[in-house]
């Protein structure tokens, strides 16, 4: 449905594949990708659409991932028993 990634999926590939596919993505752009489209001035293109509200929620997911790594039952598998997996 949509996609909230980071700086390190910020690349024409990745962005192009979602487009194709039309699945809506919230990525910002690195540093790097802004100098060279302002570098290129008209050539380079127009930013791609950023909204600062839904890539909020990427937090939320990030909180989630650190709460279960910091679960030392889930972090280092103790109990590797059928159930659990």
């Amino acid at each position: 449905d949509h996609v909230i990634g980071d700086k390190g999926y910020s690349s024409k590939a990745i962005r192009s594949w979602l487009r194709r596919r039309g699945i809506t993505h919230t990525i910002p752009e690195r540093s790097d990708q802004v100098r060279n489209r302002t570098r290129r001035g008209s050539q380079g293109g127009r930013p791609p659409a950023f909204n600062k509200q839904v890539y909020k929620h990427r937090n939320v997911v990030e909180r989630c991932f650190n709460r279960l790594k910091q679960w030392r039952g889930i972090a280092t598998r103790y109990d590797k028993t059928a159930q659990s997996y």
